[in-house]
């Protein structure tokens, strides 16, 4: 039996990614090669030597086989890293294969823009191979860093 989904019900923010719970509707359009994009402009998680705040911009691109990710269990998903010690490459990465062990998509790509730590941004990129030929993949939109000028 399917658990019940979140989307409708009052739900309790998760204590870390790990307790997250991640929904997944079936694709209406599964004989279809189509790309659905969730943007998270205020993604944040925790330095995990300094305990410092860490900023990004998460894109997240994928092509659908059975399975589409809800959109609430993964705003909660997202929310569960705020409190969360990891690396970017860990955070981006992870949500990459969390999401792929999941969705069974065609084809997943992350894009994880973070603000400067210590005066450098770390970008992180993560995909499952190369997407399908049919379809439209746009450039994620996030300009690389650059200072004030």
């Amino acid at each position: 039996m399917t658990p019940e989904l979140q989307l409708g019900h009052a739900t309790p923010l998760p204590a870390s990614p790990e307790e997250a719970r991640l929904d997944r509707v079936p694709n209406p359009h599964a004989d279809t090669n189509y790309v659905a994009r969730f943007t998270c402009p205020e993604f944040t998680s925790l330095c995990p030597v300094t305990g410092q705040p860490d900023f990004a911009i998460l894109v997240i691109d994928y092509v659908p086989d059975r399975w589409l990710v809800e959109s609430k269990s993964l705003k909660l998903y997202m929310h569960s890293f705020r409190n969360h010690g990891a690396f970017h490459e860990d955070c981006t990465v992870a949500i990459g294969r969390r999401l792929t062990a999941l969705l069974e998509p065609r084809y997943l790509r992350i894009g994880g823009y973070w603000y400067p730590r210590g005066g450098i941004p770390i970008d992180v990129f993560w995909q499952t191979g190369k997407p399908p030929e049919d379809v439209w993949l746009p450039d994620p939109g996030v300009a690389p860093y650059r200072a004030r000028g």
